[in-house]
């Protein structure tokens, strides 16, 4: 399930100099520094404190997939810790979005497992088996996801690409990378920023 796509030296804020859409809210951030990470989705949908589709998608998710999860509102329950990170660790997963809460901070950070969230509670969700969906779409930091769809995720944010569109605007995000090494150059070498962009009186 490993996306053919080389996006390893993309950067999200690249992405967000020429799109508008399909950024997750800059409120998910990494839990683990200086990661990147890029994969198809695999999506979770998780109501109220209700982990048991969790415990069904760690039994799914196939190597180099990104875990995706909608919490659907719930701004108190951690879905995410050291048990499920080792089990999508065991799965080969890429890395895991939330858009929640995670616990047991340490243990994955200590694991290096990629996750990106909200922040941090000591309340968890529970396997009760009264709801929740597999892949299916949903939404996560406010923008729709479904399953298959590219996800990139790094130091800035997380974003969320139709596979059909991910090669144009990767492409475009790279030109736009090599550009800018030239914009630097000239910006050591004395030259302003008005100038180069010929905005200068």
């Amino acid at each position: 399930m490993t996306v053919s796509l080389d996006l390893s030296d993309i950067e999200t804020a690249t992405l967000g100099h020429f799109l508008s859409e399909g950024f997750m809210a800059p409120s998910i951030q990494g839990l683990v520094p200086e990661r990147r990470i890029f994969g198809p989705a695999f999506t979770v949908r998780m109501p109220s404190d209700d982990g048991a589709a969790l415990v069904q998608a760690l039994a799914q998710v196939q190597p180099g997939q990104v875990i995706v999860i909608d919490r659907c509102g719930d701004l108190r329950h951690a879905c995410w810790g050291a048990v499920t990170t080792a089990a999508a660790q065991a799965r080969g997963a890429a890395g895991v979005v939330i858009d929640g809460f995670v616990t047991d901070r340490s243990a994955i950070l200590a694991a290096g497992f990629a996750v990106w969230c909200r922040g941090r509670s000591p309340i968890t969700t529970k396997p009760r088996g009264l709801s929740g969906d597999v892949n299916v779409p949903i939404n996560c930091g406010g923008t729709a996801v479904r399953p298959g769809d590219i996800i990139l995720a790094d130091e800035s944010g997380v974003a969320v690409m139709d596979p059909a569109q991910a090669s144009e605007f990767c492409a475009r995000a790279r030109q736009i990378q090599h550009d800018e090494i030239a914009i630097l150059e000239r910006l050591n070498a004395g030259e302003t920023l008005a100038q180069i962009t010929g905005r200068a009186n």
